[in-house]
C-alpha cells in the first residue's frame, strides 16, 4: 500500500481515503486494489482517463480482473459503491453506465521516454509466492533500455540484489549517491598517485553504485529534484577529472620522447568528452530527441561509445597488459572515433531537419520510420 501511495503522490494525488468514506466523498477519486503492483505509466494513464475501470487478465484466470478505477465527481455514490464491489471481485458486480471497462494493456503507453526503452507496462498480483517475480519485474522496469554495455549486461543482477537490500533497510538514493561520491574522490586521488589498480577498484565500485541509486529511486518512488541534480552533476563532472588524474600520473617518469603523444592524448580525451556532451545536448535541444535513441545504430553505438564505463574497460585491460600509458592512448583514439561518429550523426540530423523532417526515435515508431514531417507551428489558444 505504501508503494501505491508514493506512486500516486508523484502523480499529484496526495490524499488517501478509506473505502468506507468512498460513497460520501466528493470530487474525483482513484480506486486501486492494494494487492496489485502497478507500473507508473499505467497509473499515469489511469489518472488521465476519467470514468474508467482498468482490468488485467492474469495467467490461468477465468477472465479479466478489475484492479483500478478513476471516477469523476459526477459519478454518484451508488455507482461508486458498484465500482468498489467490482474491484473487490464480488459475484455479479458490474460497472455502472457511463463508466468504461478497458484492458490496461490496450491504453498504456509502451515507450518510456525517461528510460529510453520500448516495453509492455506491467500490472502484477501481489502474492507471497510471487514476491520474487514482482521485485524482479519492478527492478527491470526501472532499468534504462539504452545505455553502456557494462550497465546493461554486467550490473543488472548484482544491482538487483543491492537495490533490494537497500530498499528493505530504508536506505535512500541520496545516501547511495553520497557513498558513490566518496569513491569518486578516492579514485581521483589514487589515479593521480599512480595507484591504478586501487583507483580502478574504487572507480568500478562507484559505477556500480551509480546504477543502484537510480534504480532505488525509481522502484521506491523516492526520486526528488535535488536527488536528480545531485546524481547527474556527480556523473557529469567526475569522468574528465579521472582522466586528467591518470594523465598526470603516467606523465610522471615517462620517457620524454613519449610526452607529446601522452599530452595529445590527454587533450583529446578531455576535450573529446566535453565536445561529446555538447553534441548530445545540442542534438536534444535542436531536434527534440536524444541522439542515442534516434536510429538502431545510435542505440547500438551507445553500448561502446567513449563514455565513463567503456573507457574504464579499456584502462582495466591496459593494466592487465601492464601498459597504463598505452591504455590512455587507446582511450584517446576511441574518444576521437566516437566523437567523429556523433559529429556525423549530428550533421545528418541537421540535414533532415533542414528538409522539414522531424526526427523521431526508432523505439517510438512501430513502422520503423526515422523521421516525419515537422509539426506545424503551435497556435495561440483561442
Amino acid at each position: 500500500m505504501e508503494r501505491a501511495r508514493r506512486l500516486f503522490a508523484r502523480l499529484g494525488l496526495t490524499e488517501t481515503i478509506s473505502e468506507e468514506a468512498l460513497p460520501s466523498s466528493d470530487g474525483a477519486v482513484v480506486l486501486v486494489r492494494a494487492d496489485y503492483v502497478i507500473e507508473e505509466s499505467v497509473a499515469a494513464t489511469l489518472t488521465a482517463t476519467p470514468d474508467t475501470v482498468l482490468t488485467v487478465t492474469n495467467p490461468g484466470a477465468a477472465g479479466p480482473v478489475a484492479f483500478a478505477a478513476n471516477l469523476s465527481a459526477t459519478v454518484s455514490a451508488k455507482d461508486r459503491r458498484a465500482v468498489a464491489a467490482l474491484l473487490r471481485g464480488e459475484a455479479g458486480a458490474s460497472a455502472p453506465g457511463g463508466v468504461a471497462v478497458r484492458d490496461y494493456a490496450a491504453i498504456a503507453p509502451r515507450y518510456n521516454y525517461e528510460l529510453r526503452k520500448h516495453e509492455q507496462p506491467y500490472v502484477l498480483p501481489l502474492r507471497s509466492e510471487s514476491l520474487d517475480e514482482v521485485e524482479r519485474r519492478t527492478f527491470a522496469g526501472a532499468y534504462k533500455g539504452v545505455t553502456d554495455a557494462v550497465t546493461k549486461y554486467v550490473w543488472p543482477t548484482p544491482a538487483l540484489w543491492a537495490t533490494r537490500w537497500a530498499a528493505r533497510r530504508r536506505i535512500t538514493p541520496n545516501m547511495v549517491t553520497t557513498v558513490g561520491l566518496i569513491f569518486v574522490l578516492l579514485a581521483l586521488v589514487l589515479f593521480a598517485k599512480g595507484q591504478f589498480w586501487a583507483g580502478l577498484a574504487a572507480a568500478w565500485l562507484m559505477t556500480f553504485l551509480d546504477t543502484v541509486d537510480g534504480k532505488l529511486a525509481r522502484v521506491t518512488f523516492t526520486a526528488s529534484t535535488w536527488g536528480g541534480y545531485y546524481d547527474h552533476a556527480t556523473d557529469m563532472i567526475h569522468p574528465p577529472l579521472w582522466w586528467a588524474a591518470w594523465w598526470y600520473a603516467i606523465r610522471d617518469g615517462a620517457d620524454p620522447s613519449l610526452l607529446p603523444v601522452l599530452d595529445l592524448s590527454g587533450y583529446v580525451v578531455i576535450g573529446g568528452y566535453v565536445a561529446g556532451r555538447l553534441i548530445e545536448l545540442g542534438f536534444k535541444q535542436l531536434y527534440r530527441i536524444r541522439i542515442h535513441v534516434w536510429e538502431p545504430i545510435d542505440s547500438a553505438f551507445r553500448l561502446i561509445t567513449a563514455r565513463r564505463n567503456p573507457n574504464l574497460v579499456i584502462l582495466t585491460v591496459s593494466m592487465l597488459l601492464g601498459a597504463p600509458a598505452l591504455g590512455f592512448v587507446a582511450v584517446a583514439v576511441w574518444t576521437a572515433v566516437s566523437l567523429l561518429f556523433h559529429t556525423v550523426r549530428f550533421i545528418q540530423g541537421g540535414l533532415l531537419h533542414r528538409r522539414g523532417e522531424r526526427l523521431v526515435s526508432w523505439l517510438d515508431e512501430p513502422a520503423g520510420r526515422v523521421s516525419r514531417p515537422a509539426d506545424p507551428a503551435p497556435r495561440a489558444a483561442q
